[in-house]
This record gives structure tokens, C-alpha cells and sequence, in this order.
């Protein structure tokens, strides 16, 4: 989100949604304890008003739950007292967040008739068994069906997937990306899964039943995913859960959880081109390696990570510079 949009989020956590996926406490992620009524929504609002003046773009999103599955009425609730504002003009779009079989035609002329712009779908994964064992309630089938019919009505789609599900392995995770990637979304976000209290997940976990998704794991399968999103030109708007002062402070008791993962992903990303580049230059005992200035802190890795890396795999000293003329994300020599 540029530094000329912001979001307006209203949570409407566990609204509508037909069963409780084993990873899911949408109260404790979002922070949110009870559903969201129209008072709520002008209260954000006002509230975002407060706090500043209108400067460029407002977005307000109801995130949580399964917006398009609550009851009819209550949809026209929210969604009046969202219209509201956008027809004043004080917010520039409405965006939600649904499940993929809570799509049909009657909803999508709900949508439309308030404005609606954008719609997020949790396909979560494209393999069925992985599905199954998070206890989603829907196919793989009822995502390729919603993404085609938001599509066909000109919504922007943002599809959200999660690695290391129950019955998740690398090999479904990035089968996953790419089916996700053909259905062309505007785009994506990625969850790492992670152990929150109070969630079936948790118990399942106690027992001994789930392996942790734990933080390398997650760096390694999103590090084989996110260059399947960029070839496509899908842009990955989100990877990793977003802290709060409720996971951090305790409710995320397990799993890959950590502020600064997508930063660790592109640092691995980064890594794996410059031991190309080392491999490259073998008699080289020191190299130095151009990156744009956006991509040093990545180049270096969190506590100079990558440069001790490139001393314990290679035996080089490794020394990073800046160069404007090196896109981000990419690598050179000097």
C-alpha cells in the first residue's frame, strides 16, 4: 500500500463462516471480539477522519470471516453504511474478504450495487486432500469457479493460499502457487501457517498430531513459490501473517511467525544468486556483489546472515555495495 492509500479495516471475525478451520481464531488474530455491526463501520470511519484528513485514497475492507455467507440482511447492513461513504466520497472503494463457495450470481449483484471493488477470495491450497484436512469445506473446484465468475464481472481478485497445512509438503505448496497463478489474480497474499491458541490446530499440535510449520521451513517453501507469482506478474501484496500485539504477545505459540519473514524469503532469494555468482568465479577468495540500494539490508541478511553464509559455504569474504543501476532484487559484480 503506497504512502497515498491507506485501509480502513472493519473485522467482522468469524461472521458467516460455516465451520471452524483448524488454524482459524479470527478473534485472537484480528483482535476483534465482537462481529461488526453499521455503528462499526462509521465508527472507523470517524475514526480514521480523526485522525487525519483525506489524503489520497481510502480503502475500507471488512476482513475476517466470510462476508458474502452471513445473512442477507446484515450484509446490506454493512455494506449500506459502508456506501455511504462512498458516494460522499470521503472513501474511494469497499473490499472484502469471502470463501471461494460463497460466490454465486445473487451475491456478485449484491457486491455491485454498493460499489464493491475488490474481493478476496482463501483458496488457502488447490490440493484437495490438504483441503480436507484443514477442514475448509470447499474444493479446489469452488476456487477455479469463484475466481472465473469475479473475473468475469470485473472485480479485482486477491487470492490468499497458506503453506504447511496439515498434508502440505513442498511439492503441493508450489503446485499450489502455480494453479493459483493461472487463475490470474490482481494479487496474492501468502500465509505461512501458524499455532494459534484456542484453534483446533493448537490441540492437534499438543497431541503430536501436527509438525510444526516452523520459520526455516516457511522461508524455504515460500523462497520456491514467490518467483512463481513474479514470472506471472502477480504482485505478492502480503507474506506472513501480520503481527498484532495479541500474537505477539502470546497467542501465536508456535509455527512460522515472525514480523520480518518476507524480508527473510527475499534474503534467501537474494542468497541463492549470489552463490550462482560464486560458483561463477570459483577462485575467488573475496567478491563483491552490486544489488540496488532498496535490496542491501536483503543482500546482508538479518545479522549479516547471507555474508557469514557466503563464508561457511564457499570460504569467501563477501562484501555488498549499492548500484541504482541493479533492479531490485537482482544481483551483480563490481
Amino acid at each position: 500500500m503506497s504512502a497515498r492509500e491507506s485501509i480502513i479495516p472493519v473485522f467482522v471475525p468469524h461472521l458467516g463462516c460455516p465451520r471452524k478451520c483448524v488454524f482459524c481464531n479470527q478473534n485472537r488474530i484480528s483482535g476483534a471480539l465482537k462481529p461488526a455491526d453499521a455503528g462499526t463501520v462509521r465508527e472507523a470511519v470517524e475514526k480514521a477522519e480523526a485522525a487525519s484528513p483525506k489524503n489520497g485514497r481510502r480503502q475500507l475492507a471488512f476482513y475476517g470471516g466470510s462476508f458474502t455467507a452471513i445473512p442477507g440482511a446484515s450484509q446490506e447492513e454493512l455494506l449500506s453504511a459502508a456506501f455511504e461513504y462512498l458516494k460522499n466520497g470521503y472513501i474511494d472503494e469497499i473490499r472484502l474478504s469471502t470463501r471461494p463457495d460463497a460466490v454465486n450470481t445473487e451475491v456478485l449483484d449484491r457486491l455491485k450495487r454498493y460499489g464493491v471493488k475488490t474481493v478476496e477470495l482463501g483458496a488457502q491450497s488447490m490440493d484437495d486432500e490438504v483441503l480436507v484436512l484443514a477442514e475448509r469445506g470447499h474444493t479446489a473446484a469452488d476456487v477455479e469457479i469463484a475466481s472465473s465468475m469475479l473475473k468475469e464481472n470485473c472485480f479485482r481478485l486477491i487470492l490468499q493460499m497458506m503453506t504447511g497445512l496439515p498434508g502440505d509438503t513442498l511439492e503441493k505448496t508450489v503446485y499450489t502457487a502455480k494453479k493459483i497463478a493461472s487463475l490470474h489474480p490482481d494479487g496474492v497474499r501468502i500465509y505461512p501457517t501458524v499455532i494459534v491458541k484456542d484453534t483446533p490446530l493448537y490441540y492437534m499440535w499438543k497431541r503430536g498430531e501436527y509438525k510444526e510449520h516452523s520459520i526455516e521451513e516457511a522461508v524455504e517453501y515460500c523462497a520456491a513459490i514467490l518467483p512463481v507469482f513474479e514470472k506471472a506478474g502477480i504482485p505478492v501484496i502480503r507474506l506472513g501473517l501480520n503481527p498484532t500485539d495479541d500474537l505477539s504477545g502470546g497467542d501465536a505459540v508456535g509455527g512460522a511467525y515472525h514480523p520480518a519473514l518476507g524480508e527473510m524469503v527475499r534474503s534467501r532469494l537474494i542468497y541463492e544468486k549470489i552463490s550462482k555468482l560464486i560458483n561463477e568465479n570459483t577462485e575467488a577468495e573475496s567478491l563483491t556483489v552490486k544489488v540496488n540500494p532498496r535490496s542491501i539490508s536483503q543482500a546482508v541478511g538479518q545479522k549479516r546472515r547471507n555474508i557469514e553464509k557466503a563464508k561457511q559455504d564457499f570460504g569467501v569474504e563477501l562484501k555488498v555495495v549499492p548500484d541504482e543501476n541493479i533492479p531490485v532484487g537482482e544481483v551483480g559484480l563490481e
